[in-house]
């Protein structure tokens, strides 16, 4: 618990596919190695950005087996293994913790919501099972998970804190409240971090820029260190922004096809941005340092270049 409690950036790192629209392994572990390369503490496999909702169990498995076994010494293991089924939730995670995830990643029960109280049953139920965060993101679920349902639930031995996208003054209530919280908002993360106290951020723009999120985490640096990363933040943010100009993974997906880290193959219903879309985002990678981008090189694209698979 402590060494997952101590995880600052974590990534909710992205599924690349082959044109035949399967897991791309040989890309997967390119982008991992440079996750680790960053000095990123943990990805979350299977994500949204990991497109989880896309995955078949049985693609969402291998996937957290085949990161257990080829990098779990190098890197904390999330497996998102929540799911809007009480029932299906418990059979990932007991799956996902028997083939040696560190922890798992919980959602609220979506689209078919229920009460509060079944929140906070359904909740009680995977969390008896192993280590997890549990994810807040009234965006994607249409369901606010509120402090009256998280505060009873931290205090479960395997709690470990909150994936918070409801924003910093709810990160900072639970902080002082000794509820660990990572900011599920970029553009807010370093603010969270430096000023609203929070553990870190589980991140989809590390994806593209590791090493520089990896800058805006450090806390233990020093002062002119701090006034350089509160520049950076300001610098990022139009890119940030950008990044979630369509509904994620969508630009994530297409700036990692720019920038030549993954084949241009995207499982529908995902399709890459315009190319008004590219030609923005091109500008906005083209300021980033070379070093600092995971792929080999940049361009626009066009149309043509992108396959659609399922």
């Amino acid at each position: 618990m402590k060494r997952l409690k101590a995880a600052s950036l974590i990534t909710a790192i992205k599924t690349p596919y082959t044109e035949k629209g399967e897991v791309c392994l040989t890309t997967y572990d390119f982008l991992i190695e440079q996750q680790i390369s960053a000095g990123v503490d943990g990805i979350i496999v299977g994500g949204t950005t990991g497109e989880g909702h896309l995955l078949s169990w049985e693609e969402h498995l291998m996937l957290i087996a085949h990161c257990v076994n080829n990098f779990s010494d190098k890197l904390i293991i999330i497996g998102n293994t929540g799911s809007n089924n009480t029932r299906e939730a418990i059979k990932a995670t007991e799956n996902g913790f028997a083939i040696g995830m560190d922890a798992a990643l919980q959602i609220n029960p979506y689209y078919g919501r229920t009460s509060l109280k079944g929140v906070s049953e359904h909740f009680k139920r995977v969390l008896d099972i192993g280590p997890a965060f549990i994810y807040n993101v009234p965006g994607r679920t249409g369901q606010d998970i509120i402090p009256e349902v998280i505060e009873p639930l931290s205090r479960h031995k395997n709690f470990i804190g909150v994936k918070e996208c409801a924003g910093n003054e709810r990160i900072a209530y639970y902080e002082k409240q000794g509820i660990a919280c990572w900011s599920g908002n970029d553009d807010e993360c370093y603010v969270g971090r430096h000023v609203h106290g929070s553990h870190g951020v589980m991140s989809v723009t590390s994806n593209i820029i590791p090493g520089l999120m990896r800058q805006l985490m450090n806390k233990d640096c020093s002062a002119s260190e701090l006034a350089q990363s509160a520049k950076l933040n300001d610098s990022l943010q139009d890119l940030i922004a950008w990044i979630f100009c369509e509904p994620n993974p969508i630009a994530i997906n297409t700036a990692l096809m720019m920038t030549n880290a993954v084949p241009k193959n995207l499982r529908l219903p995902y399709q890459a941005l315009t190319l008004a879309q590219r030609e923005q985002g091109y500008e906005l990678l083209k300021a980033i340092a070379t070093k600092d981008l995971v792929g080999d090189s940049l361009s626009v694209l066009d149309d043509s270049d992108f396959f659609y698979c399922i």
